[in-house]
């Protein structure tokens, strides 16, 4: 379908950005002029000066996103238009630019006392700033001087390039062979992949699994070196700011203690033999002597789709959400009827589903919407993100209005546990319930099992690294292979194949990400719990923590809304959800 082709109504208001490209132009022209933070530079000794220099930052700061956020959503509606590209490329010049320019910001700020700097944290004229600066004093022993601060600034680029490589390669450069489907022989690709192994037909997903790796295979070594060098990266900043650990330097960025981590593997460990369950009962429904890894990602449950149009299934997330109450139920119909959603599938338009909030601006959310259970499912969860946005923006100053990464995709699942469970609770269709349980399940083992198993990879293969170990194709496949077998037993057949999977994953290019996915659904979990035990007093904590932004540490904020991830309690209540979904499919198998 032609983007044209489209109601309006289904279209997001890019123009609530700016009026048009000439206001952007016009935005970007002045933005090139202002950019000038040298002035302040010498300056950061006292209350006023760093006041004055932060507010002149955040404004510009807040500007330059505008510019960015019109860009960005332009280039996605299509991929293929150049005017928007090159729009982004000059955003992309002017973060660097500034961030070059604002680069002697921290060690300035560093260099002054403890003492000094947590009377400015007090200071009542700088409470936009009080967390930063806070944050600035368990900083300034990983600081360096102004000078090397630059360096490292200008290193940026030069460090990316494994995951720039990885990249490459990855998407263009696989040579993934062909393959006979759907009635003619085609080139088989990350898209087609994804869709044989969801398929009904065995023979064809064993073909294209083993295809699929032995495209990698061929290339393995290349692969095993460019992992080692995003390692060898980390390993870099690491001793150059003196962390004891990669894992440490990349929870100390979060302002994540180490016991969420080491909470998160030992209680997934633990619960290792409910995931053996699960895949003997998937093995037992299935009827399989043996199963393999190309047989996880189809649905234990067949026609049990909700072939819904978009305005049913948003109808159905208005229902399924409304234990968050009226206001969260207004702000749903606020984002729908004020066009902050793109709905359809067009040519050239990015394809998958995300939100982007911008301070300043209302969110808007890209959706690419078919007429599935997943896809009322992604509505769900992208407007839990935009409502995220809106609330961390309404409620905090720009300085704290930017959530952290650790937090993000916590009330995006607290949707579609609650969606989820509306379901369950409400359907008289005996197969559309045990499709739900599945649904859960999987949702459970991708996104907490199978991260976890991700991070507990990332962890022992930084570890050989910092212990002087060289990384190759055969001790990381046979670490993978290790972990593979652990978390997933012996009702499954572990394809030799499946060591190389590392291999493929490009979240592993953003070192120790992945365990954030884990614990986001095991506090959100906890949180859906709580506001369907509790109601209103829950939904009320819930708020606040939506509305916290940056303005504590975000395991902090978590507590306030019920998901205590320092105790073990709270991976453990997720754990007992996943016995407790298992013995109901069970009970229907």
């Amino acid at each position: 379908m032609e983007r044209k082709e489209v109601d309006k109504k289904y279209i997001w208001k890019v123009s609530d950005v700016f009026k048009n490209d000439e206001a952007w132009e016009k935005a970007y022209a002045a933005l090139e002029k202002e950019l000038d933070f040298k002035k302040y530079q010498g300056t950061l000794k006292n209350a006023e000066n760093i006041l004055a220099y932060f507010r002149a930052e955040d404004d510009y700061s807040v500007k330059l996103l505008r510019v960015y956020l019109y860009a960005f959503l332009h280039h996605d509606e299509d991929v293929r238009v150049a005017k928007y590209n090159s729009y982004l490329a000059k955003v992309s010049n002017l973060f660097t630019r500034m961030g070059s320019e604002t680069a002697f910001a921290v060690p300035e700020l560093t260099a002054l006392s403890d003492e000094t700097l947590s009377a400015l944290a007090k200071d009542e004229r700088l409470k936009d700033y009080d967390y930063a600066l806070t944050r600035l004093i368990a900083r300034k022993k990983h600081v360096l001087s102004e000078k090397e601060e630059k360096i490292l600034a200008q290193t940026g680029e030069v460090m990316d390039a494994a995951g720039d490589v990885f990249e490459m390669l990855d998407n263009a450069e696989l040579n993934l062979p062909e393959i006979e489907y759907d009635g003619k022989k085609q080139q088989l690709s990350h898209g087609l992949y994804s869709v044989i192994m969801s398929g009904k037909d065995r023979e064809k997903r064993a073909e294209a699994f083993a295809l699929y790796y032995s495209a990698y295979r061929k290339i393995i070594n290349t692969l095993a070196t460019t992992y080692f060098g995003n390692v060898k990266k980390d390993i870099f900043y690491k001793n150059v700011r003196g962390y004891g650990s990669c894992l440490e330097a990349a929870l100390f960025e979060e302002d994540v203690n180490q016991s969420v981590y080491e909470n998160l593997v030992e209680c997934v460990n633990e619960a290792a033999p409910l995931m053996h369950r699960y895949m003997a009962d998937r093995k037992k429904a299935l009827g399989y002597d043996e199963m393999h890894m190309y047989d996880l990602h189809i649905p234990l449950v067949e026609d049990a789709e909700l072939r819904l149009s978009y305005e049913e299934a948003f109808d159905l997330v208005l229902e399924g959400l409304a234990p968050l109450g009226k206001e969260y139920g207004e702000l749903l119909k606020k984002g729908r009827d004020e066009r902050w959603i793109d709905v359809c599938e067009t040519e050239g338009k990015r394809n998958g589903a995300y939100s982007i909030g911008i301070y300043g601006n209302h969110p808007f959310v890209l959706l690419n919407y078919q007429k599935t259970t997943h896809d009322v499912f992604t509505i769900a969860h992208e407007m839990g993100h935009a409502i995220h946005s809106y609330f961390s923006n309404a409620n905090q100053p720009f300085a704290k209005c930017d959530y952290k990464i650790f937090v993000a995709e916590v009330a995006s699942t607290v949707n579609e546990v609650l969606l989820l469970k509306h379901l369950k609770n409400t359907t008289k269709d005996e197969n559309l319930k045990k499709y739900l349980l599945n649904y859960f399940m999987d949702m459970i083992r991708t996104t907490l099992f199978r991260q976890t198993q991700f991070a507990q990879f990332e962890q022992e293969a930084h570890a050989m690294a910092e212990r002087g170990e060289p990384l190759n194709k055969d001790n990381l496949s046979a670490a993978y292979l290790e972990l593979n077998r652990k978390y997933y037993g012996d009702a499954v057949t572990h394809d030799k194949e499946i060591e190389i999977e590392w291999a493929r994953i490009p979240h592993f290019y953003r070192s120790f990400y992945v365990y954030k996915y884990a614990t986001g659904i095991t506090a959100a979990i906890a949180i859906a719990n709580k506001i369907l035990k509790e109601g209103e007093p829950a939904v009320k904590n819930y708020f606040k923590f939506l509305s916290g932004g940056c303005s504590t540490d975000p395991v902090s904020l978590l507590k306030i809304a019920g998901a205590d991830l320092t105790d073990k309690r709270t991976f453990a209540a997720a754990m007992e959800e996943f016995k407790r979904t298992l013995g109901e499919f069970e009970k229907l198998m």
